[in-house]
C-alpha cells in the first residue's frame, strides 16, 4: 500500500493561489525571465506542488498519528510550512528551503527522490525541484527550451561558487563568490565588452538626436494609394499617439504638400500638450476593416495591402524620434538624415530560413513576410548579426583570460541568450506603447502578428528598454538567483520515447492546439544557432526546430483538424502509458492542465478539453487522486456551480490503476461517492480551499472513486462517461454540503434554510414561523437577537453591513455560528484582518462554547455555494473573502489567545482551535 501524499489529501490552496497571483504581478526579477518562453507556470505554485507531491500526508503514518485530531494537527503544521514555501520570498530563505528538503527526506527514508519533467518548456518545474534539493532531470523536444532549462539548472549547478576570470574581477571583492555570483559577474563584464565592441563597429548607425541618446525610432509602413488621382505613399498607422502620460502628452500632426512632379507628400511633426491628435482620428489610418488614405480619404482594403506587400511594394517611413532627456522621454520630429542612415544599411545574410507557410499563431505571411529575416529591418539584422558573432569572440577572450573551455562555454551561453532576448525587442513587429512610453516586444502574445506602425529601438544603448544593455541586465537579474547545488541533467528528448525508470514525474505538457511552440521558437532559434551552434552542437544541428514529432494538435501539419486531433490524442496516450509502465510508483505523478485561452472569460469556463484530458488519463491506466485549481489571475467574478469551471490551470495527481481492477455499476459508484466524499470534503475545507475553488478541488476525490474502477456501468450496460461522472460528483457535493447543516445550532439551521429561500430579501412571516418551529427556535427570539427583522408580516435576514458596530460577542446572552460569521464579515470588510482575529478570539472564549471556528468556516463554504447557485454575486464574494482570509484571521485569534493565556487571563484549551 503506497503512502498518500499531501497533494492527494489537502492543500493550503488559497495560499498557493495568492503566491501565484503575486508572482504574476511582479514585472522584473523572476529567474524564468532569463529568456522568453510561452505559457510559463508560476514557480511559486510549482514549488508548492512539488513539495506536496513528495511529502506524506499524516494519514499515511497511523503509528505516529493514530487519530483524526493528531493527523489534523500535523497536516496544519505541514500546510503552514507549505504556505511559507509558496511565497515568493522563499527563494531567498535557505533555512526555509532546508526545512522543506528535510521534510521530503523524512517522508522518503532519508533521501530526496529524482524528479523528471519530460516537457520542461520554460523550466519552472525543474528549477523548483532543484531548489528543493532534488536531483533533477529535464527534457524537451524543442532545442530552445532545452537550452533555456540548461541555463536555469544545469550550468549554474556545474559552475556553482566559481570565481570570475575577467581581469581584476576576482580580486575586486572580499570573501567567497557563492552561487552564480562569479558567473554573473563575468557575463556582465564580457557582455559590456560585447556592447562596446559592437558600438565601435556599427555605432555610427545609431546617431544621437538633438544632442540626446535615441531610445527609439517610430516608423510606419507605406503602400501607394490605389486612387489614380492620388497615388501618394500612404502611411499605415494604428495611432498617432506618442505619449499619453498625464501632463506629458505628445502626438503626431501632419501637413500635406505637393511636390514638383505633382505627387502629394505628407510631413509629420510632433505636437505636445493635452488633447487628441487632430488628424484623421486618434486611431490613425488603420482600422479593423482596412486603411484610409491620409491625403484623399480613399478606403483601402486589406486585400490590396496584402497584394502590394506580397509584390514587394510595401515600404516604411520615419514618423518620429524618441530620445532620452533628463529623466524623461523627449519626442522629436523625424530627421531626414536619420532616415537616410537607416535606409542605406546593407542587411547581412542572416536569418534567411523561411517562415512556415501556415502555422498556429502566424498572421504575417500574407503580407510578403516569408523569411525570418523579413521580420527585421536591415539595421536590426546587422546589429543582431554583429552581436551574435561577438559571442564567439567573447568566449575566446574568456579562455585567454584563464577560463576553462567549459566555463567559457557557460559565459558564452548566457551571452547568446542576451542576443536572442534582444531579438524579441528588435523586430519590425514591435509597437510603441504610448502609456508606458516604451517599445513592446514581439511576443506580447504567443502569436506573430502584423504591425503597421513599429518601434525600432536603439539596440546598442546601455540601459533603455529593448536595448542590449537592458536585456543583459534582465538576464543577470535571473542568473544571480540561480546556482542550486543539486545535480541536474537536461537533454533533448521525445517524451514518447525517453526512459522513465525510477523517476518521479511532475510536468506541464503542451495541451492540444493552445500554442505552436516549435514554429514560434524558430524566431529565437535562428539567432541562437548563429551565436551558440558550436557551443551546443547537440541542439543546433538542424536549420530550424524539429517539428514532426511535436505533441501539438497542429492542423497545418497533420492533414486538418481531425488528423491533428488523432495525432495529439494518440501521442498523449503513448506518453502517459509509457510513464505508467516504468515511473516510480511510490509517488503520484503530477500533471498540469492549462486550458485554451480562447475558451475563457475573466473567471474561467467549462471545457470539453478538460473532459478529454481526464478521459485520456483514465484510458492510459491512471487513477486520478487530486485536481487542484491554480490561478495566477485572482478574479472576483463568481462562476456557475455546475460548469466545472477552470482556473488558470489545473494540477492533477494520478496513480497507476492496478491491473485487473473491477467494474462497478452506477448505483455502486454513487454509494461509494456518498461514503467517501464527506470526509474528503471536510479535509479540503480544513486545507484552506476557497469556496470558489471547492467544486474543482472536490473533483479530485470524486474522480479518484470513478477512475479506480476498470469501468462504471450505466443501467443499459454502457460505460459511464467522464462528463456524466462529473455531474454525479457535483450532485453529491451539493448533498454533502447541505447535510452539513445538521451540525449547526438551531438558529443557524433556520437562517441557512431561510437564506436558501430568500437570500437577504423579504419573506412571509408565516413561512418563517413554520420554519423556525421545525428547528426548535422562534422568529421573535431571532428578532431580539438581531438575526433578522420581523415587521408587518414580513421577515428579512440582517445583512453583515447592517449589523450594529458596537456588538460585543461576550455580552450577548445568545449567539450562534450564523451571527458570528456575519459579524466577522462585517469586521473584516470594515476594519481588516487584525480586528476580525480579535473578534474571533473573543467569540471562541464564550463560556457556553456556542461558537465553533470549524463550523463558522464550513458555514461560509455552504453559504457561498447557495449564493453562487442563485447568482447573488456580492454575497458570494463576502463568503469567499472570509474563507480566503481565514488563515490570517485564525492566526491573530490564536496569538491573542496565547498572549492572554501567558498573562493568566484564561486557560489555553487546544480544543478551541
Amino acid at each position: 500500500m503506497h503512502k498518500r501524499k499531501l497533494i492527494e489529501v489537502a492543500l493550503p490552496l488559497e495560499a498557493i493561489n495568492r503566491a501565484a497571483a503575486a508572482e504574476k504581478a511582479r514585472k522584473v526579477g523572476k529567474p524564468q525571465q532569463i529568456h522568453h518562453w510561452w505559457a510559463r507556470r508560476p514557480i511559486t505554485a510549482a514549488r508548492a506542488m512539488l513539495f506536496a507531491q513528495l511529502v506524506n500526508d499524516p494519514s499515511s503514518a497511523p503509528e505516529r498519528f493514530p487519530d483524526e485530531a493528531s493527523q489534523r494537527a500535523e497536516r496544519e503544521r505541514l500546510h503552514s510550512l507549505l504556505a511559507d514555501l509558496a511565497a515568493w520570498d522563499a527563494i531567498g530563505n535557505p533555512q526555509l528551503l532546508a526545512a522543506a528538503a528535510c521534510e521530503i527526506r523524512n517522508s522518503n527514508n532519508g533521501f530526496v527522490p529524482k524528479v523528471l519533467d519530460p516537457f520542461a518548456g520554460g523550466g519552472a518545474i525543474p528549477l523548483e525541484a532543484q531548489r528543493l534539493g532534488a536531483e533533477t532531470v529535464a527534457s524537451d523536444l524543442n532545442p530552445v527550451a532545452v537550452l533555456l532549462v540548461r541555463c536555469l539548472i544545469e550550468i549554474p549547478a556545474k559552475h556553482n561558487s566559481s570565481a570570475p576570470v575577467y581581469p581584476g574581477l576576482a580580486e575586486s571583492r572580499m570573501g567567497a563568490w557563492t552561487g552564480s555570483q562569479g558567473l554573473a559577474a563575468d557575463v556582465r563584464a564580457y557582455g559590456e565588452w560585447m556592447r562596446k565592441e559592437a558600438h565601435s563597429r556599427i555605432g555610427h548607425l545609431y546617431p544621437d538626436a538633438a544632442g540626446m541618446r535615441v531610445v527609439s525610432w517610430i516608423w510606419a509602413r507605406t503602400v501607394t494609394c490605389p486612387n489614380p488621382a492620388c497615388g501618394m505613399a500612404m502611411p499605415l498607422a494604428k495611432s498617432w499617439w506618442l505619449s499619453k502620460k498625464a501632463g506629458k502628452q505628445a502626438y503626431l500632426t501632419y501637413r500635406l504638400e505637393s511636390d514638383s512632379d505633382g505627387t502629394t507628400t505628407v510631413r509629420f511633426s510632433v505636437a505636445k500638450g493635452a488633447g487628441s491628435p487632430p488628424s484623421v482620428d486618434v486611431v490613425g489610418t488603420m482600422t479593423s476593416t482596412g486603411a484610409t488614405c491620409i491625403a484623399c480619404g480613399s478606403a483601402v482594403s486589406f486585400a490590396y495591402l496584402r497584394e502590394e506587400a506580397s509584390a514587394g511594394r510595401m515600404g516604411a517611413r520615419l514618423l518620429a524620434i524618441v530620445a532620452e532627456g533628463d529623466r524623461k522621454r523627449v519626442y522629436l520630429d523625424p530627421d531626414p538624415e536619420h532616415e537616410k542612415i537607416a535606409r542605406e544599411v546593407v542587411a547581412p545574410e542572416a536569418a534567411h530560413a523561411e517562415l512556415p507557410k501556415q502555422a498556429l499563431g502566424f498572421r504575417v505571411q500574407a503580407y510578403g513576410l516569408r523569411r525570418w529575416a523579413d521580420l527585421f529591418t536591415s539595421r536590426q539584422l546587422l546589429a543582431l548579426s554583429t552581436l551574435a558573432d561577438l559571442v564567439a569572440e567573447a568566449r575566446n577572450r574568456v579562455i585567454r583570460d584563464g577560463g576553462h573551455p567549459d566555463y567559457a562555454d557557460a559565459v558564452a551561453t548566457y551571452l547568446g541568450l542576451v542576443v536572442s532576448r534582444l531579438s524579441d525587442w528588435s523586430g519590425s513587429l514591435c509597437r510603441w506603447e504610448p502609456v508606458g512610453q516604451v517599445s513592446q516586444q514581439v511576443f506580447g502574445k504567443q502569436t506573430v502578428n502584423m504591425t503597421w506602425d513599429f518601434s525600432e529601438t536603439s539596440a546598442l544603448a546601455p540601459s533603455s528598454v529593448g536595448s542590449f544593455g537592458a536585456c543583459l541586465s534582465t538576464v543577470l537579474r535571473s542568473l544571480e538567483q540561480l546556482g542550486g547545488a543539486a545535480p541536474a541533467i537536461v537533454t533533448q528528448a521525445n517524451a514518447a520515447e525517453r526512459e522513465y525508470v525510477g523517476l518521479v514525474i511532475n510536468t506541464d505538457p503542451p495541451y492540444y492546439d493552445n500554442i505552436g511552440y516549435s514554429d514560434l521558437a524558430d524566431y529565437f532559434y535562428v539567432w541562437l544557432r548563429r551565436s551558440l551552434g558550436s557551443v551546443h552542437p547537440d541542439l543546433f544541428g538542424t536549420m530550424l526546430v524539429p517539428k514532426a514529432e511535436e505533441l501539438v494538435a497542429n492542423p497545418f501539419r497533420h492533414e486538418g483538424k481531425d488528423g491533428a486531433k488523432s495525432f495529439f490524442e494518440s501521442g498523449f496516450r503513448k506518453v502517459f502509458t509509457k510513464v505508467r509502465e516504468s515511473a516510480d510508483d511510490q509517488f503520484p505523478i503530477v500533471v498540469y492542465y492549462a486550458f485554451k485561452q480562447a475558451e475563457t472569460s475573466k473567471s474561467g469556463t467549462a471545457s470539453t478539453g478538460w473532459e478529454t484530458l481526464l478521459e485520456g488519463m483514465i484510458d492510459s491506466g491512471w487513477s486520478i487522486t487530486g485536481t487542484w485549481p491554480v490561478r495566477s489571475e485572482m478574479t472576483t467574478r463568481m462562476r456557475g456551480q455546475g460548469a466545472n469551471a477552470l482556473a488558470s490551470s489545473i494540477v492533477l495527481s494520478l496513480r497507476p490503476r492496478p491491473e485487473g481492477s473491477l467494474s462497478i455499476d452506477r448505483r455502486g459508484f454513487i454509494a461509494t461517492l456518498e461514503a467517501e466524499l464527506p470526509d474528503a470534503l471536510r479535509r479540503l475545507q480544513q486545507g484552506q480551499v476557497a469556496p470558489v475553488d471547492l467544486p474543482q478541488a472536490a473533483i479530485g476525490p470524486g474522480m479518484a472513486v470513478f477512475s479506480r474502477y476498470d469501468a462504471v456501468l450505466e443501467p443499459d450496460g454502457s460505460r459511464m462517461s467522464v462528463r456524466s461522472a462529473l455531474a454525479r460528483i457535483n450532485e453529491i457535493l451539493d448533498r454533502v454540503l447541505n447535510e452539513q447543516e445538521g451540525e449547526f445550532d438551531p438558529t443557524s439551521r433556520f437562517a441557512i434554510a431561510w437564506y436558501r429561500l430568500n437570500g437577504y430579501g423579504v419573506g412571509d412571516f408565516g413561512d418563517a414561523n413554520n420554519l423556525a418551529n421545525a428547528r426548535n427556535t422562534s422568529v421573535e427570539a431571532m428578532d431580539r437577537d438581531e438575526i433578522l427583522i420581523s415587521r408587518a408580516g414580513n421577515v428579512q435576514l440582517v445583512k453583515p453591513a447592517d449589523l450594529p458596530r458596537d456588538y460585543d460577542v461576550l455580552k450577548d446572552a445568545h449567539t450562534s455560528n450564523w451571527e458570528a460569521l456575519h459579524h466577522l464579515i462585517r469586521v473584516l470588510g470594515r476594519d481588516g484582518i487584525a480586528p476580525a482575529g480579535d473578534f474571533l478570539q473573543a467569540a471562541l472564549t464564550r463560556p457556553d462554547g456556542a461558537v465553533d471556528a470549524d463550523l463558522v468556516k464550513e458555514l461560509a463554504h455552504l453559504l457561498f455555494r447557495i449564493a453562487e447557485g442563485n447568482g447573488w454575486t456580492k454575497d458570494a464574494l463576502s463568503f469567499n473573502n472570509l474563507v480566503t482570509s481565514w488563515p490570517e484571521i485564525l492566526e491573530v485569534a490564536r496569538s491573542v489567545k496565547k498572549l492572554a493565556a501567558e498573562q493568566g487571563a484564561f486557560d489555553f484549551d487546544e480544543g478551541d482551535e
